[in-house]
């Protein structure tokens, strides 16, 4: 028996020590070094409604991802028809979503469909209409091929704002899909609303190509842009007068190299000008080609570009060997350490539109935390009060048992990164008066047996075993619902289903464990005759 209580003892002594090693960065403003190198530091954090800050509907638009996915297979269409040695012409993606060419021989109109099966399994052919001896020919994605790609691109931009949101410094952000191309951001503590809005949305398409030097950009703006040309501005902001600057830029569309191969993306100090700029280094591959860009262009400008938008255009003057290259510009410390994030988290394979746009503020946050404080202290006062007086020795068990249960709940969101919200406030209330029931049908079993004439010892053995399956298959239920409520719910009903999944647990473990440790103490050590019930 008295192994048998040590181990019991053991174990109890552990979780409360660990709880409270746990509890305490959350209760602390300050802890020292040796505590963050070797003891837990991670606090309870506060959700949306309790700290303040921005919630966020985004709709991805995965139609552009579908016509972006349409131009690259156009280019590489007209690649493979070179290579294949089959003649066509007015190859391009049209504003239908589709791909038209014609075919200067019908015969060509079988090697077409052989190449299509080998090496373009994605598209089908709409339409093939002969004209004056020529085969005008519209091809489309498949069903199945385009639902692929708006999934892609939902699922890529989900896990692209998730590393925008994770280098911005944001704790405990709940980022999920909801529904099949939405996204719902919730970033507590954000401030800087604006700027958080443009690193989320921010597509990040970076592309390199060449300036078109050989045309005049004056005569560009009046009569167009000559063929293969389009014009694209460098807007430059002046950091003391606010006021921005454009400048028109001549750039062919002949694509040299995109964003894909970037690495890493820092942000350095032109010791000279003691301005910020983002150094980029690409991978093996990106370094190459890179190489060979810029010794093919040497005396040329290259321009980096941005989502349609000039960063910079520099003369190349060498061949640029080791896979880095800079982007400079009037960037202020903190534009550039936001351009060089979403440079690092990689770019939006289709734009995100923002639905819904809610702020909440920190006050209104701090009233929820002081209600709900106030909330939980009443019920627990209003709780020990009632088992103290009902059940008197039995109750003043109970109520130390019930101060263990809360202690391990707040240690278990500390321990696990959970976040805090009002509705898990509601659900540490209603675990609280579930953790005392459980103790309530013990007791009252206890007093049946009493009324029986048993012996305490045999009393509380009868009121712990026979109530023991009550209990359990009671909070096993309230579990299983607790599950399916995290599984399908949304932010405030999985913030409610966290605290009451973890209190079910501490519950049972402290009504039946815990308490009935204290009873066989109380009977071996001091051997009572009377239960005080």
């Amino acid at each position: 028996m008295e192994r048998n209580f040590l181990w019991r003892l053991l174990i109890v002594l552990a979780v409360a020590v660990v709880s409270i090693l746990y509890v305490i960065p959350s209760v602390t403003p300050t802890l020292p070094d040796f505590w963050k190198k070797v003891l837990p530091s991670d606090r309870v954090h506060l959700g949306l409604d309790l700290r303040g800050g921005m919630h966020l509907v985004l709709e991805v638009q995965t139609e552009k991802a579908v016509e972006s996915s349409l131009e690259r297979n156009a280019d590489e269409l007209r690649y493979g028809l070179r290579k294949a040695g089959i003649p066509a012409t007015d190859i391009a993606k049209t504003e239908a979503n589709t791909i038209e060419l014609t075919l200067p021989k019908v015969q060509d109109l079988d090697r077409l469909n052989d190449l299509l099966n080998k090496e373009f399994s994605e598209l089908a052919t709409k339409s093939a209409t002969e004209t004056e001896g020529r085969m005008k020919v519209v091809l489309v994605y498949k069903e199945t091929a385009a639902k692929q790609i708006r999934e892609m691109a939902a699922r890529q931009a989900l896990e692209t704002i998730r590393n925008r949101i994770d280098q911005f410094g944001v704790t405990e952000p709940d980022i999920r899909p909801q529904g099949e191309d939405r996204i719902v951001v919730q970033l507590p503590g954000i401030q800087d609303t604006d700027r958080a809005v443009r690193l989320i949305g921010q597509t990040a398409l970076l592309e390199f190509k060449p300036v078109d030097e050989e045309h005049s950009v004056e005569k560009a703006l009046t009569d167009g842009p000559p063929p293969g040309d389009e014009i694209l501005d460098q807007i430059e902001t002046d950091p003391q007068s606010r006021r921005t600057k454009k400048t028109p830029f001549l750039i062919k569309k002949q694509l040299m190299m995109t964003g894909e191969y970037i690495t890493d993306a820092r942000v350095a100090i032109d010791n000279q000008y003691n301005t910020a700029y983002v150094s980029l280094s690409f991978d093996a591959k990106g370094a190459r080609l890179f190489e060979r860009i810029t010794e093919a262009n040497v005396k040329n400008r290259l321009a980096i570009i941005l989502d349609g938008v000039v960063k910079s255009a520099p003369v190349i003057q060498e061949k640029i060997g080791g896979g880095k290259a800079s982007i400079t510009g009037t960037f202020t410390q903190d534009q550039a350490r936001d351009l060089a994030i979403v440079l690092r988290a990689g770019a939006l394979s289709a734009p995100v539109k923002v639905l819904e746009e809610r702020t909440v503020g920190p006050s209104m946050g701090q009233d929820s935390i002081n209600q709900g404080m106030q909330s939980i202290i009443l019920a627990g006062v209003l709780i020990v009060l009632f088992m103290a007086f009902y059940y008197r020795v039995s109750g003043l068990i109970a109520d130390l048992v019930l101060v263990l249960n809360i202690l391990i709940m707040m240690a278990a969101l500390a321990a696990f990164k959970a976040t805090l919200t009002l509705p898990g406030i509601a659900g540490i209330i209603l675990t609280i008066g579930m953790a005392v029931d459980a103790n309530v049908l013990i007791f009252e079993r206890i007093r049946e047996e009493t009324r029986l004439g048993k012996s305490p010892r045999a009393a509380v053995d009868a009121g712990f075993g026979k109530a023991f399956w009550t209990i359990f298959d009671a909070n096993l239920t309230t579990l299983f619902a607790a599950i399916v409520l995290y599984q399908f719910g949304t932010g405030p009903i999985r913030g409610f289903a966290v605290t009451l999944s973890i209190g079910i647990v501490a519950s049972m473990f402290t009504a039946i464990f815990v308490a009935r440790l204290i009873f066989d103490y109380l009977l071996v050590r001091f051997k009572v005759s009377k239960i005080s019930i």
